[in-house]
């Protein structure tokens, strides 16, 4: 009987050791689950963050730049430097060709801040943006609500001068004499608008073509191409549609009607074809004459303008052929 209770004894003593062992067991290792004695946090401080989202910006990686100003944003939402970021993301997408995105990330910022200095650089920015996706009427809009809401006569001044230029991009040529003559009198040597206008006045003398005139000599196949200057197609549609005409004339003259009738028809098609053709061709070579006049007005005249970051004040750059 004492045997018994002493076996009984040391299986209770050994029970509850391994059980206080597991116990023990059990806490340490979730100890270390729980992050106990695991090496210390890295901790980010507003420099670091923006810093590292400027080194992004800075290596033309704009993707991964405006995620790193947007994490600097969310952390650190009272950092005085907040609104150079938000704008940051906005050049990082319109650097990135990602127009659209621009567009609605500079009007996060004048959304929130209103008259600053760079809402300011946010209200021609989005304007760039529209041109870049060749909405021209949404960014003479956009220069037109900061004309509207601004006292600074500088700031004026250069959005009337962009509004002039976005004018010639569409060749509404009287339209952007009107804006560039709004131009203060202190700013009209700054912006070189003498040889602006007088280079503008030689949009009269840009070959033009006259598309009726082009359609009406195609009678003659050829001919149209050939008053646009497109000689090789001016030779292929005289020689295709009177060969077909001549083929046409052939076969009705040996009696045989049915084919006849099948070259007249995809001769019609071709000579129709020949007119369209013809009058196409004219509006392409005054869009061409166009476009070289605008360019060579932008090389030789054209100012390229960057707002300052610390001034209300305009930051130009000149660049001229001579």
């Amino acid at each position: 009987m004492r045997i018994r209770n002493t076996c009984f004894v040391c299986l209770s003593l050994t029970f509850f050791t391994i059980f206080f062992l597991f116990i023990s067991f059990s806490q340490s290792f979730a100890g270390s689950d729980s992050g106990i004695n695991l090496k210390p946090s890295i901790k980010i401080s507003p420099d670091k963050q923006f810093d590292f989202a400027e080194y992004y910006f800075s290596n033309k990686d704009y993707l991964m730049a405006v995620s790193e100003y947007k994490r600097f944003i969310y952390f650190f939402p009272e950092d005085e430097r907040v609104e150079q970021a938000m704008y940051r993301i906005g050049m990082s997408y319109y650097l990135g060709r990602h127009f659209t995105k621009a567009v609605d990330s500079f009007k996060a910022l004048i959304d929130r801040y209103m008259d600053s200095d760079f809402s300011i650089k946010s209200y021609f920015m989005i304007s760039e943006s529209y041109v870049k996706l060749n909405g021209f009427d949404p960014a003479i809009i956009s220069l037109n609500n900061l004309i509207t809401i601004t006292d600074d006569e500088n700031v004026r001044d250069e959005a009337y001068y962009r509004i002039g230029w976005i004018h010639i991009e569409t060749a509404s040529w009287e339209k952007s004499r009107l804006y560039f003559s709004k131009i203060s009198a202190k700013n009209k040597n700054k912006y070189r608008l003498e040889r602006l206008n007088a280079e503008l006045d030689n949009e009269k003398l840009i070959p033009e073509k006259d598309p009726g005139l082009a359609g009406f000599l195609s009678i003659i196949p050829g001919a149209g191409y050939l008053y646009c200057e497109r000689y090789q197609d001016a030779l292929i549609a005289f020689l295709l549609n009177g060969g077909l005409i001549y083929a046409a004339y052939e076969s009705f003259d040996d009696g045989h009607n049915a084919l006849g009738g099948v070259i007249a028809f995809v001769e019609f098609g071709f000579y129709a074809g020949n007119i369209y053709g013809a009058i196409a061709s004219a509006h392409k070579y005054n869009r061409k004459k166009t476009g070289q006049f605008i360019e060579k007005l932008k090389d030789n005249t054209k100012i390229n303008l960057s707002a300052d970051l610390k001034n209300k004040g305009v930051c130009l750059a000149f660049q001229f052929v001579f």
